[in-house]
């Protein structure tokens, strides 16, 4: 079975979007933008002039340009033409033999100097390509994942992220699908099961590296975490639940008032709602 011609349709609005159970926020220093499958053979199945293409690559050009402005590193995945079949397998057996032309990425979205670019061989960014490799060796856990199709290559991927500790955040308005309900569906699981979905508007400000303007480290949080609630600095995890680490209400005042004397601009209300030292930080970051 081939892909389907796909209907226009309109990308969703951030409004529509279900809500997040995480409290999760892109920081610079541990991000990657991956812009997914935006090859002129999978967008050439839209009418390019009509929704949801031009919109779709107004917003991944738009976060390709912050993500450079923020030293956040951009990958491309893209499949190559005239797949071997014992390479292509069982993909054979849903999709056909594959590409054979119009493999390069769109025109609009080409990549930069700088760019990494890996093959892609299975749903999943992660399958038989160095992705993971390589963000282990530059100390980034968080994928912000753009481009085609959602309910297939970036639902997979967003999945082994989660089940590899990397964080996925999906930007609904910055991926398309085969229809209005399959892409949805998709942001809809990713919310409830295995990740964050967010829009380019949100993630404007997070995408920028305000880690040297910050008053307040991470590292001077856990420090003043560890002297409080007598512990070794080694115990305590920036991502552990903060109750478990023996830290209750009274003396979370007296850390936030602390904090709040050296800058910290989170309020102690909004603060309270996450769980983890590093969500406390992020919250005054955000």
């Amino acid at each position: 079975m081939a892909i389907p011609k796909i209907a226009s349709y309109s990308i969703p609005l951030a409004e529509t979007f279900p809500k997040n159970k995480v409290h999760w926020h892109v920081q610079a220093d541990r991000a990657v933008l991956l812009i997914h499958d935006m090859q002129k053979y999978f967008i050439n199945f839209f009418d390019h002039s009509q929704a949801p293409v031009p919109e779709l690559l107004a917003n991944i050009s738009e976060l390709k340009s912050l993500a450079r402005q923020a030293n956040i590193p951009v990958v491309y995945t893209a499949q190559p033409p005239n797949q071997d079949p014992v390479e292509r397998a069982l993909l054979t057996d849903f999709w056909g033999t594959g590409l054979t032309k119009d493999t390069e990425i769109v025109s609009e979205l080409s990549p930069e100097d700088g760019d990494i670019q890996y093959t892609k061989w299975r749903y999943s960014a992660f399958k038989k390509t160095p992705l993971l490799e390589w963000m282990k060796e530059t100390q980034r856990d968080q994928l912000i994942i753009v481009g085609v199709y959602a309910h297939i290559g970036i639902l997979s991927t967003a999945l082994d992220a989660f089940m590899l500790d990397i964080q996925p955040f999906v930007v609904g308005d910055a991926v398309a699908d085969f229809s209005l309900e399959d892409h949805h569906h998709t942001l809809k699981y990713i919310t409830e099961r295995v990740g964050c979905v967010t829009s380019l508007e949100a993630l404007k400000p997070q995408m920028i590296h305000r880690q040297e303007t910050r008053l307040l480290s991470l590292e001077q949080m856990r420090q003043q975490v560890a002297e409080l609630l007598d512990l070794d600095l080694d115990g305590v995890d920036v991502d552990e639940k903060l109750t478990f680490l023996g830290l209750d209400s009274i003396r979370a005042v007296t850390l936030f008032e602390s904090w709040r004397k050296m800058g910290i601009e989170c309020a102690f209300s909004e603060m309270i709602k996450y769980s983890t030292l590093r969500e406390w930080w992020q919250c005054d970051g955000a």
